[in-house]
């Protein structure tokens, strides 16, 4: 997500279907969403709730140009949720909440066009 002109970048190099099945990615609503202002670039501390297989995940988000807090919570987002969790400062980041640049490359988050039950993988 540094990437200012990620647009203008070529596609990435060919990888197999099973290299795409072992990216595990799911739908998940943020509960709770609080500021993060340690972080070294202004961020966002995101609780998503991926239902009851994956349960309750944390992710510090770079959003805070796109979105107040108060217009997160409910919002369903897709996160990758099989990387290792990240330290980011003093919070633990759990999962990856996916999104692309808007024309300032600032982040605008991905979400389904309806409502879909937690925990769904992207397929």
């Amino acid at each position: 997500m540094h990437m200012n002109h990620a647009e203008d970048a070529p596609a990435a190099p060919e990888i197999s279907f099973d290299q795409f099945l072992a990216v595990d990615i799911r739908i998940g609503t943020i509960i709770a969403a609080d500021p993060y202002p340690e972080a070294r670039k202004p961020s966002v501390k995101l609780v998503i709730d991926f239902g009851p297989v994956i349960g309750t995940k944390k992710s510090s988000a770079q959003i805070v140009a796109n979105y107040a807090l108060e217009t997160l919570v409910g919002r369903q987002v897709a996160a990758v949720v099989n990387f290792p969790p990240r330290q980011i400062g003093k919070f633990m980041s759990e999962v990856l909440t996916l999104g692309f640049p808007d024309e300032q490359g600032e982040v605008v988050l991905v979400s389904p066009e309806r409502a879909v039950p937690n925990g769904g993988r992207l397929f």
